[in-house]
């Protein structure tokens, strides 16, 4: 699974011998490597270069600065959000240390946020009005098994009465019935109330169907004797007559295990005017790794995650209401593995991908295809190569967005696997039979890819490593522009900087490409020397950019409603190919399924362009945008920002 405590693990590592570099005969070599990337750089800063491959630069901010950025979204500011958290790290969750930071790209400043709690694999998507809603996040870190000293697991607990529920405190004591062992609960547990079930054909009544609450336990002392093999029924201390009889546990393994991460249930509006997280309703499931995917209705659903036990929540989804504030369940369950990527159709629908973050059995909830929310049907999709290699790969909606077509980028096996793939995948949503396709191949099997829509409407595929987080020195340092088109990769200039788990991609408003984090396991190819969370940011200048000039764009509304018009000023308005809306994007986990890059119709008239918003609120969620024109060579202006009501 993804979020392993890979640099504690390899800190116990016993590293017994020093290895002492003999210098001496070494000078010829180090001369020719010294020439070579003297060379490189020569090379890579040729203005034909750059024309043909774009530029990488870094960016490393003051160390005062620094964090392992976790999380990015772009606001309407045109500032970037970055999210630690704790940042992957033990010692500063311990410490209640958790780092918010808002770069701005254009000055180059920096400011520190305060951060409410541990939102170190939280989820978060762009809303209507510009803020950015976050849910979800840490409630503990995992332990390895060997770092764990008492006994433990999940109790579910039975409420039998039909006529009111039951709250069970933290610290409530459960003893088994057969093994006469006690564990304690960590938290307070509320037990809905037991149904009746009636027989539908003469309303006789059958049954009571208990309430079930589920809660983490733990006994109460350390050491293996208290570790339990079997299923067990639990009676509740401090309960008599009635309630003794309606309220019990039932509790599988109770051991040593390791223990996964637990999720809260913490909710926050980001406000990218005053800078701050403003606390909204908690959700009703604690979720650690969830989606967040706006609905047809601009309401929010929910997906996924591990719950406060460490548990994958069992298909319990719910949607928050920006208007209340407030989150309920959808009347209908579906299962996902964590983070799944999740993305509105424009007929109203959820088209899964398969891509997901990790955690969840390897066979629940891995296909493929269309749901139906309101209904919970689910239409599998056929065609996908390397289906079982779909954890951590990516996916991203290709321009422009009314096409409807889907690319899959290649992925690994579930878990820790050394499997990856280096396919890519098509599919078309508009084909009234879709089915999945390959499209061109990478040089190697990628996990963690990051994509990012570029507003030329081509997408800038980057990064990512052939092994799991990075292992055996195995990341990618390719890029490559893929062309809807042509359905075809050239290849550009190469990163400067690896980038695999934990690393997400953002397109900027002045049309460059902004990279951040990647978290190794190890940083050598024998997997002995731990590796380090990279801070440096690096900056993708596309092409495009390396031309004598681009078109500019000025004036216009700051709102234009669906189906509706603005109109704007341009000298070089007669050049002008194609208008784009494209929707920031909220980049973590190889997951982001906001961005969207749109087509406009438009007019010229003079140095005057009139764009038009489509009519439909599937394709067109409201919100802020990023609107760019193009040039007849596909040179992009600078964004103007507008909001579609």
């Amino acid at each position: 699974m993804n979020d392993r405590a890979g640099r504690r693990r390899a800190r116990r590592l016993a590293i017994g011998t020093a290895v002492v570099l003999a210098l001496a005969g070494m000078n010829g070599p180090w001369l020719y490597r010294f020439g070579t990337e003297k060379y490189h750089q020569y090379k890579i800063n040729k203005p034909e270069y750059k024309a043909a491959n774009g530029r990488w630069q870094i960016v490393e901010f003051p160390q005062q600065y620094r964090q392992d950025t976790i999380h990015a979204a772009l606001l309407r500011t045109g500032k970037v959000l970055m999210i630690a958290g704790s940042g992957n790290n033990q010692e500063n969750f311990d410490a209640k240390k958790f780092d918010t930071r808002i770069w701005d790209p254009v000055k180059g400043t920096i400011k520190k946020v305060p951060t409410p709690a541990d939102l170190f694999c939280t989820g978060h998507t762009q809303l209507a009005d510009g803020n950015l809603l976050i849910a979800g996040g840490t409630k503990r870190y995992e332990k390895l098994k060997g770092d764990v000293t008492k006994a433990g697991g999940l109790m579910v607990v039975h409420n039998e009465n039909p006529d009111k529920p039951i709250t069970l405190p933290a610290g409530t004591k459960f003893t088994g019935k057969e093994n006469g062992r006690t564990f304690v609960s960590k938290d307070p547990v509320l037990v809905p109330r037991a149904k009746k079930v009636f027989d539908p054909a003469t309303g006789a009544f059958l049954r009571n169907d208990p309430g079930l609450g589920r809660i983490y336990v733990e006994a109460q002392k350390r050491g293996t004797k208290y570790e339990t093999g079997t299923q067990d029924n639990y009676r509740v201390q401090g309960l008599s007559g009635a309630e003794a009889r309606n309220t019990y546990g039932i509790a599988q393994k109770l051991a040593l295990d390791k223990k996964d991460f637990q999720g809260i249930r913490d909710a926050y509006e980001f406000d990218p005017v005053a800078e701050k997280y403003i606390k909204v309703d908690p959700m009703n499931e604690a979720r650690w790794y969830p989606t967040l995917t706006t609905l047809s209705d601009g309401k929010v659903l929910s997906v996924s995650g591990l719950d406060d036990i460490g548990q994958l929540v069992p298909g319990k989804n719910e949607v928050f209401d920006p208007k209340t504030k407030k989150w309920t369940y959808t009347d209908t369950v579906r299962q996902f593995p964590t983070y799944p990527a999740l993305f509105l159709m424009e007929n109203g629908k959820i088209f899964y991908s398969g891509s997901n973050a990790g955690y969840g059995p390897d066979n629940v909830g891995r296909d493929p295809g269309i749901w139906d929310v309101d209904s919970n049907k689910f239409e599998k999709l056929s065609g996908l190569s390397d289906a079982d290699r779909l954890e951590t790969s990516g996916t991203v909606l290709l321009p422009p967005a009314q096409n409807q077509t889907y690319m899959v980028i290649g992925g690994g096996g579930v878990g820790e696997s050394a499997l990856s793939s280096a396919k890519t995948r098509l599919i078309d949503m508009k084909d009234g039979d879709p089915t999945f396709v390959d499209g061109p191949t990478l040089e190697k099997g990628t996990r963690y890819p990051q994509s990012s829509v570029l507003p030329d409407d081509t997408v800038l595929v980057s990064g990512g490593s052939q092994d799991y987080r990075g292992r055996g020195d195995s990341n990618i340092l390719q890029a490559r522009l893929y062309h809807p088109d042509s359905n075809t990769f050239d290849r550009v200039a190469d990163p400067l900087v690896g980038r695999n788990y934990h690393s997400g991609s953002i397109l900027l408003p002045d049309g460059r490409v902004m990279f951040f984090g990647s978290d190794p396991l190890y940083a050598d190819k024998a997997n002995t020397k731990p590796g380090k969370f990279e801070q440096r940011i690096e900056i993708y200048t596309p092409p495009y950019l390396y031309r004598d000039a681009r078109p500019t764009l000025s004036g216009g509304p700051r709102t234009i409603a669906r189906g509706g018009s603005g109109t704007f000023s341009s000298p070089q308005a007669s050049a002008v190919k194609k208008v784009r809306l494209i929707k920031p994007s909220a980049s973590t986990h190889v997951t982001d399924v906001d961005q969207r890059s749109i087509a406009l119709d438009f007019e010229v008239a003079g140095d005057k362009i009139t764009v038009t918003v489509p009519k439909n609120k599937n394709l067109v969620q409201s919100g802020w945008y990023m609107l760019f024109v193009d040039d007849d060579r596909g040179t992009p202006s600078e964004a103007q920002w507008v909001r579609v009501p």
